[in-house]
């Protein structure tokens, strides 16, 4: 997870080791696993990849201003979204490493459960979900994440593929974004609202609200503290974004995840908004993270409409 910048990327390693400092002993353990061949903890474990996603947008986020690139909006995914409240002055670091690691431990608590990505719209979908299996994310107009316990999940990927749906399972140990996990975010909401926040100094469009947060969204504790449960509406963000003229898109994640589904747009399609990738689709040495990156910042000037947006893996 973008280990390979750290020894090559003074920028990039210097933004994570602030993240790792904010968060204390816990962030020198994750540290350590991070940069470990064989990490004590598994990196797909939910105290692992959610503050890893979350330092790794924010220090991507910090290395393409530090190029002199000051964006039109930002985008989050999921954990994202609190990355980009950083990048935006909505919360200081220190404070949001805090309630990321709050929040972390609470989903660490709640029952195991998964994620499944089914080629669908939502509406397809409906005959099939339940009060336990939901729709947890929606990423592009026919491709749709479910979640929920394992037990039901596994039951309605059988129905779906009866149907003739083709699903995969998205690598997440944790049913994110649906209602088993409403038991364990009990008391977030008091906890964030003990942490100041400021209105964005850029704009940050919202995979929960589907729109440019305002004042009322960044200082209502409970819009935060229902991030785990509610869904994440990406595309219907990313139309939001697209709506009001082209961007350069530069996903500042993990990954490619984001950038495939962002290339599925009219406005992309047609040429008018472009698609930047900092890392590469897949894990590989170190080499491939550089190379995808130095690609990428040649790509990018301080000229024109820029917009960011973070990954979840989702």
């Amino acid at each position: 997870m973008a280990a390979g910048l750290h020894p090559g990327v003074p920028e990039f390693a210097a933004a994570m080791d602030e993240v790792f400092t904010a968060m204390g002993e816990e962030g020198e353990r994750l540290r350590s696993d991070w940069l470990a061949e064989r990490p004590a903890v598994p990196i797909d474990h939910v105290t692992r990849s959610q503050p890893l996603l979350f330092a790794v947008d924010y220090a991507l986020g910090r290395l393409v201003l530090s190029w002199g690139v000051r964006p039109a909006a930002f985008l989050g995914h999921s954990i994202g979204e609190m990355a980009a409240g950083v990048l935006a002055g909505v919360f200081d670091l220190r404070d949001a490493a805090a309630l990321v690691l709050d929040r972390v431990r609470r989903l660490a608590a709640a029952p195991p459960g998964g994620m499944l990505a089914v080629a669908a719209t939502p509406a397809e979908l409906d005959p099939y979900l339940s009060t336990d299996v939901v729709v947890g994310a929606v990423n592009a107009p026919r491709q749709t994440v479910v979640a929920g316990p394992n037990g039901p999940l596994e039951k309605t990927e059988r129905l779906l593929r009866e149907a003739g749906f083709t699903c995969r399972r998205v690598p997440s140990l944790s049913g994110f974004h649906s209602p088993m996990l409403a038991p364990a975010c009990r008391g977030a909401e008091e906890r964030i609202a003990t942490v100041p926040v400021r209105a964005p100094h850029t704009a940050v469009y919202s995979a929960y609200t589907t729109a440019p947060l305002t004042h009322e969204d960044v200082t209502d504790a409970s819009f935060w503290a229902r991030h785990p449960v509610a869904p994440v509406l990406f595309w219907p963000a990313l139309d939001a974004l697209l709506a009001g003229g082209d961007h350069l898109l530069v996903e500042a994640g993990p990954g490619q995840g984001l950038s495939r589904l962002a290339r599925r747009h009219p406005a992309v399609r047609r040429g008018g908004s472009r698609v930047v990738p900092l890392l590469p689709a897949r894990p590989g040495p170190p080499e491939r993270d550089l190379a995808t990156l130095t690609a990428a910042a040649g790509l990018l000037t301080p000229s024109g409409p820029a917009s960011g947006y973070g990954s979840s893996g989702v």
